[in-house]
């Protein structure tokens, strides 16, 4: 019995010892790859449906870099599962690599995997059926236009802006407020009108009285000064009816001594009411009201017809109100003018550039010369063929004695810009001896000397091949120095190019002449040599 138990105890022990027991295995797709290509490492764990299994997590495959871990895959078989876990690994270097051992947690123990060797090779170049080239210098972009549309919708968009707001404000009639309208009335029309108001006025009914005389003599004095001419509104009430006593005296004025009397009476009530605080019954300040309504009357009707003169100078004054008004509106005009030219002006700078938009503003030879109707033609024989902004003009050329020995017949072709150092010529030389080759260094010679003799100084010569769109080859003859212009006593900084072709018994020439800094002859330039042809025949 003793014996039954003791194999029931060990055979139930080793059971679940075997159940507890996990097997680990890994393995990768290829241990041989290309420098950035990756490889799937697959690490395979099977063990009880019951265990906790924590794989690997980060960049725990150095040297090797981890790319992607996949989700984990389960597979149940019984009570026990398999569990497939896959990595996907690279590395960015040459060279051999040891894949390091991972440790694979289960229920807190740590199993290991085996570790593996991984080649990582580099690309292969052939160097030998492919051709190396050199690094291409720097490309310069001209700057896009595309966008113009929306600078010049932007342009019109606040020109129409501008334009609304100058006939708003300048040049609309604007409809007169009833103070303006007031003001605009004659002085007679003015005063009654006010007064009528004073008489809706609440002055009264709210014991204001000091309020309603003061309006009522301010009214009243006011008329006076701008209908009868005499300085009311600074003079007291004594000095005001002594002047209206004396126009009445020498006949300016044709007003009765009652009228006068009650005018009098009525400022030195309404002195009493601003300046000692008395206050009337109601009914005799409506009482003055109407009385000022009446010597308002009264006083216009005693008024003489203005004269011929005084209805001139009338109509001078207003004319003279008109004409600063229209200044007024000249000015506002000018001024939104020159705002918007200058906004324009900006505008374009910033997407132009200001150089750009000055020489469109103000003009520019040689820009005119690169934007204006070019021309192709063939020039001399044997010719050459060339587009250019402006037809060159045949020039007559008298041969040395000395040079006729040599040369039959010399065609020359040429243009120069009225103002700065823009120049382009040809020339198609032919030669006696119809078997003689061109003899380029001495034709570069020549032009050097020639330039100097005109008086440039510090020439620089580069020289280089040069070939046409067919393929024509050529000496291209090319630098800068510092040449003399007629219209400067100074001389100022230039390039040129020369360019030469020939064959046995004829040489072509092209040369061109332009300032360092001319960005627009320089694309000029640019445009000829691309667009220049020759025929190679005698």
């Amino acid at each position: 019995m003793r014996y039954v138990l003791l194999f029931l105890f060990f055979g139930h022990s080793f059971f679940g010892y075997a159940q507890s027991t996990a097997k680990i295995t890994s393995e990768v797709d290829t241990t041989f790859i290309k420098i950035g290509e990756q490889i799937i490492w697959t690490v395979y764990v099977d063990t009880d449906s019951t265990a906790n299994v924590i794989f690997p997590e980060g960049q725990t495959f150095s040297p090797l870099e981890t790319v992607e871990a996949f989700k984990t895959d389960t597979t149940r078989k019984k009570d026990r599962f398999t569990l497939e876990k896959s990595y996907a690994l690279t590395q960015f270097d040459s060279g051999s690599y040891k894949l390091p051992t991972q440790r694979i947690d289960i229920n807190g123990q740590g199993f290991f995997t085996d570790s593996l060797q991984i080649d990582v090779a580099t690309v292969p170049v052939d160097t030998l059926n492919q051709q190396m080239y050199d690094i291409k210098d720097l490309m310069v972009v001209e700057k896009s236009h595309s966008g113009w549309w929306k600078i010049a919708l932007g342009i019109l968009l606040g020109l129409a802006i501008l334009g609304g707001l100058l006939y708003w404000f300048g040049f609309r009639k604007k409809p007169l407020t009833e103070e303006e309208k007031v003001a605009l009335l004659p002085p007679y029309d003015r005063a009654m009108l006010e007064l009528k108001k004073l008489e809706n006025s609440r002055y009264l009914i709210q014991d204001e009285y000091k309020k309603y005389y003061s309006e009522l003599t301010d009214i009243v004095r006011s008329y006076l000064e701008e209908d009868v001419n005499v300085t009311a509104l600074e003079s007291t009430t004594d000095q005001l009816i002594d002047k209206l006593e004396l126009m009445t005296d020498s006949g300016e004025l044709e007003l009765d001594k009652d009228t006068i009397s009650q005018f009098k009476r009525i400022l030195q009530t309404a002195d009493l009411v601003k300046f000692a605080k008395s206050k009337p019954e109601t009914s005799v300040a409506e009482q003055d009201r109407k009385s000022i309504e009446q010597i308002v009357e009264k006083t216009h009707e005693a008024l003489p017809e203005p004269t011929e003169e005084e209805l001139m100078q009338q109509a001078e004054y207003i004319e003279e109100l008109e004409r600063k008004k229209q200044k007024k509106r000249i000015l506002i005009a000018s001024i939104s003018l020159a705002g918007l030219i200058l906004i324009s002006a900006i505008a374009a700078s910033a997407y132009f550039g200001f150089q750009y938009t000055k020489d469109t503003i103000l003009g520019h030879p040689t820009k005119e010369l690169l934007e204006g109707e070019w021309v192709r033609s063939s020039y001399g024989f044997p010719p050459v063929i060339v587009e250019t902004p402006k037809v060159l003009i045949r020039e007559e050329v008298k041969l040395p004695p000395d040079a006729k020995a040599t040369i039959k017949e010399l065609q020359m072709f040429g243009y120069r810009s009225s103002v700065g150092l823009f120049t382009m010529a040809t020339s198609s030389m032919s030669l006696v001896n119809p078997e003689q080759e061109p003899e380029f260094e001495q034709s570069i010679e020549t032009i050097i000397k020639e330039f100097e003799q005109k008086g440039a100084k510090n020439i620089i010569t580069k020289q280089e091949d040069f070939k046409t769109v067919s393929g024509v080859t050529g000496v291209k003859v090319f630098g800068s120095g510092k040449f003399a212009v007629p219209e400067s006593d100074e001389l100022i900084r230039g390039k040129y190019t020369l360019i030469m072709f020939g064959g046995k018994g004829f040489q072509q020439q092209v040369i061109l002449t332009w300032l360092d800094d001319d960005s627009y002859a320089q694309k000029i330039v640019d445009r000829i040599l691309a667009t220049l042809e020759v025929k190679l025949e005698s």
